[in-house]
């Protein structure tokens, strides 16, 4: 698959013979849809959002003193991944009303799965993390649940490795490490075909550039090196629009894997597997209702027949049509921000499968409006209506926000629009880039506590202070790492941040100095707050003069 630029404003229908091969599960006996009813509409429908409604106190959500959010940024899982189609509601309401057995359910769907997207076999797991856990206990075990009750504890499992191109792990791959597996990493053609060993139980791949269609290590090698040694292939597709058939099952990858609440807009807490029926069988025996490792990865019947309904759905949508009006909302919020002066626009158009959707980037220079991008983004995700936006600053000294239309609903382009507006045409005072002189020197050790939750741990703050700047190193749990921040009189900001293969957490330390101590908070995005505390080291520096040889030992 060649990376390719759309025409822009159309979107290409990631679909080969829209067809179904078999009448739709909910269809009745008299020939009409006892789901899809004619009044359903296969995108959003219903009233348009305005400030008024989209502020209601009636909300759900409002009751518990929780404020919703207009989603400019995208199927993000942290704000709701996306809103369920009516089609897809209407399923999972349909399917709550009876019990049924779930293997069975799964073999139904699985076959459905199968005839609708022509691929071997289907399988809706617990989101798409949980199906790619799944997939790799039924790649360690091979379907045998003596195999399966052992996990994570694999002492005398055949298959306990997992191989991943560096370029492909990420924060995901924690699905797969779950299982017990090691980690085998490779680079290159040469080095996959070295570390496949009677061990090996698969080769997991996510569908990244390096992944791309002719690349040194694209998706076709790999599955050209693992094929005839019987090694499986996993690819990890989960922001992608679904293709029919799977793009990436006719690149030589065995298994699939989705998200069903992103762009197939199905259940936000189901995946969608796709791919070779016998490991998808095993991966199903891994799921829950079984027992084992996968019984706290729980799809329900609502979601899986939810899933199948976005499937179906997806088939008959009119692709174009949303991204025309995807664009149209754009375009209304361009429009009302251009109205400023210096304000400027452009939108891009995906070029890939993931997260295929048009994005708009404002800029202006925060010199001439004093405000940048992300001090606009924390206002307007702070303020009601809350809006999730993206930001960043430029190379050239403009600052940009970056704006997502399609999980949006009708009506609230018009409310994005005026906040946006609203927030850059307002006067504003020019910034003074003077600092306050820092109240004392900290350049020293710092014996830190961290408190999080449930736990204090010990860190240490080696730092050195060269005016308002401080940098050094920060000693975690288990490494040292960078540290660099600011002090303003008393005021301490301070960020460090903890790499490791395909994990990543900025902690961002807030505190105030006094005496010869600090205390604030730590802002670690996703993993929430902690707080800490810091006194200076009293130990002193050890003094000893080094003593070089004068040539080789002459004893050990």
């Amino acid at each position: 698959m060649k990376r390719r630029n759309l025409i822009k404003g159309l979107a290409l229908l990631p679909i080969a013979g829209g067809a179904l091969s078999k009448e739709s599960v909910f269809a009745s006996n008299s020939g009409s849809s006892a789901v899809f009813s004619k009044s359903s509409s296969l995108i959003d429908a219903g009233e348009v959002i305005t400030e008024t409604s989209f502020m209601d106190e009636s909300n759900i959500f409002r009751s518990i003193g929780v404020e919703p959010i207009i989603n400019c940024r995208g199927a993000y899982t942290i704000i709701g991944g996306s809103i369920e189609l009516p089609p897809v509601r209407e399923a999972m309401e349909a399917a709550s009303q009876n019990f049924v057995q779930y293997d069975e359910l799964a073999e139904g769907i699985g076959q459905r799965l199968a005839d609708i997207t022509k691929s071997e076999w289907g399988m809706v797991s617990a989101g798409c993390a949980a199906g790619m856990k799944h997939v790799t206990a039924a790649c360690v075990t091979g379907g045998s649940p003596e195999k399966l009750i052992r996990i994570p504890n694999l002492s005398g499992f055949e298959k306990n490795e997992v191989i991943i191109p560096l370029y492909s792990r990420n924060t995901y791959d924690h699905s797969i490490r779950n299982i017990g597996v090691s980690i085998v990493h490779v680079t290159t053609p040469e080095e996959l075909e070295r570390a496949i060993n009677p061990k090996t139980a698969m080769i997991y791949v996510n569908a990244v550039d390096g992944s791309f269609t002719g690349q040194p290590f694209s998706l076709e090698v790999i599955a050209g090196i693992a094929k005839p040694k019987n090694v499986p292939v996993l690819i990890d597709a989960a922001a992608e629009n679904l293709t029919i058939p799977s793009v990436h099952l006719q690149r030589g990858a065995d298994v699939v894997a989705y998200s069903g609440g992103k762009a197939m807009r199905g259940p936000q807490c189901a995946g969608l597997l796709l791919g070779n029926k016998d490991i998808l069988m095993a991966a199903w025996q891994a799921s829950s209702p079984h027992h084992g490792p996968g019984r706290d990865n729980k799809v329900g019947r609502e979601e899986m027949i939810g899933m199948m309904a976005a499937v179906e759905t997806w088939v008959k949508r009119d692709h174009d049509a949303e991204y025309k009006n995807w664009l149209k909302r754009l375009d209304t919020i361009a429009k009302k921000a251009q109205s400023i002066q210096g304000v400027k626009s452009y939108v891009t158009d995906p070029a890939e499968l993931s997260n295929k959707h048009p994005t708009l980037w404002i800029s202006w220079d925060p010199a001439k409006l004093n405000i940048t991008g992300y001090e606009l983004v924390e206002e307007i995700s702070s303020t009601k209506p809350r809006v999730a936006i993206g930001s960043r600053e430029e190379s050239d000294g403009t600052t940009t926000i970056d704006i997502v239309s399609s999980h949006m609903k009708e009506g609230e382009d018009v409310i994005v629009a005026n906040r946006i507006f609203e927030i850059l045409s307002r006067k504003r005072s020019p910034k003074s880039d003077l600092m306050t002189a820092p109240a004392a020197n900290i350049t020293g050790k710092w014996d830190v506590d961290v408190r999080y939750f449930n736990s204090t741990v010990k860190h240490t703050f080696t730092i050195q202070q060269d005016g308002n700047w401080i940098n050094g190193t920060h000693k975690g749990d288990f490494d040292v790492r960078d540290i660099n921040g600011t002090i303003e009189g008393n005021q301490i900001k301070l960020s460090s941040i903890l790499r490791m293969s395909g994990d990543q957490i900025t902690f961002y330390f807030s505190g105030e100095l006094s005496a010869n101590a600090m205390t604030g908070d730590i802002h670690m995005g996703e993993y929430r707050t902690a707080k800490f505390t810091a006194k200076k080291s009293t130990d002193k520096p050890v003094r000893k003069k080094v003593q070089v040889p004068k040539g080789p030992p002459l004893a050990t």
